[in-house]
């Protein structure tokens, strides 16, 4: 299946086997052609915020300042055979960028663009992000206490106690995300269900997630958070389709389940609402982020795969 998520299929070679050659990457660092991608405390580079932002990879003199200041230098891979950088510079003062960069430097969070970038450029800056994002929070051992270093162009890092050495890489944590669907028994019409989070403000409706537990396969994992947040039984657990979700170190996984009750009771701590909508109720809602009253029920953001799901769910439910 098909799915055109963004932060997927970035089109990088990530060369994991060169990783352990010291000396390869080194040479990689050094080539003229190479590309580097800045990170800034979550944040990635672009050119503008517009209808249109480009993300910025710098090369040249001005890439090998970016990678001599950076925190930590990440290996992200080759793509058209040049190679790509990421440099974490969380550490620096918004003057030192500017010293860098030139004036007013432009660094957005990229749950703002995201969809609106080159697919392939922003799966190269969500995998930037993410990565930069565990080195900062995996600065001393967890078994020791020790600083810990990177290693393997950022793919490792290594304890520097010599009674230790502990190896520990980055982490992505399971997250089920799922459409529940009513088949529409007893003269209904199809409907699927949405929820509305409590942390929301504004009516934003969307498929319900959760992480996964440790000793739990992903289907499980599916019905026990539905029965949890909605009080429903399901059948059918379909695999989808998956996203990685570097906010901060996620991959949703995207099933697809229909349920075997249908009478909703919301868990409080959770959710402010979830309701059954029918295609005709989810084809009026308005868009996320649109300038609109906040009690009009609005779709998730378009980079998610919560809205694919939804979206996938209409194009079949109008076959």
């Amino acid at each position: 299946m098909s799915t055109n998520l963004i932060y997927t299929a970035s089109g990088l070679d990530r060369q994991a086997t060169r990783r352990t050659d010291a000396d390869w990457l080194d040479t990689q660092e050094n080539r003229a052609d190479k590309r580097v991608i800045p990170v800034w405390r979550d944040k990635n580079l672009v050119d503008s915020i517009d209808t249109a932002p480009l993300p910025l990879m710098p090369s040249g003199d001005v890439g090998n300042r970016l990678l001599n200041a950076a925190d930590t230098v990440l290996f992200l891979g080759l793509i058209d055979d040049a190679p790509v950088f990421g440099a974490d510079l969380s550490s620096l003062m918004e003057e030192d960028l500017e010293i860098l960069l030139g004036p007013n430097p432009t660094f957005v969070d990229l749950r703002a663009t995201g969809w609106l970038l080159p697919r392939n450029e922003a799966a190269i800056l969500a995998y930037a992000r993410g990565l930069a994002y565990w080195h900062r929070s995996n600065g001393f051992c967890g078994r020791c206490g020790s600083p810990t270093k990177p290693q393997q162009g950022g793919h490792v890092r290594k304890c520097t106690s010599e009674t230790c050495g502990r190896e520990s890489y980055p982490r992505t944590d399971p997250a089920v995300i799922m459409l529940v669907v009513d088949d529409g028994v007893g003269g209904q019409g199809p409907r699927c269900l949405l929820g509305r989070n409590l942390r929301w403000d504004f009516a934003m409706y969307s498929t319900l997630a959760g992480f996964v537990e440790p000793g739990e396969s992903l289907e499980e994992a599916v019905a026990r958070e539905v029965f949890e947040e909605a009080n429903l039984s399901v059948t059918d657990v379909t695999y989808m389709a998956s996203q990685p979700w570097p906010f901060p170190a996620s991959l949703m996984l995207g099933y697809r389940a229909t349920a075997t009750s249908t009478e909703i009771s919301i868990d409080n701590e959770e959710l402010a609402d979830a309701r059954w909508f029918s295609p005709e109720e989810v084809a009026r809602f308005g868009e996320w982020g649109a300038d609109i009253p906040n009690d009009m029920p609005r779709l998730p953001r378009r980079d998610s795969i919560a809205r694919w799901l939804v979206e996938t769910w209409l194009k079949d439910v109008s076959v």
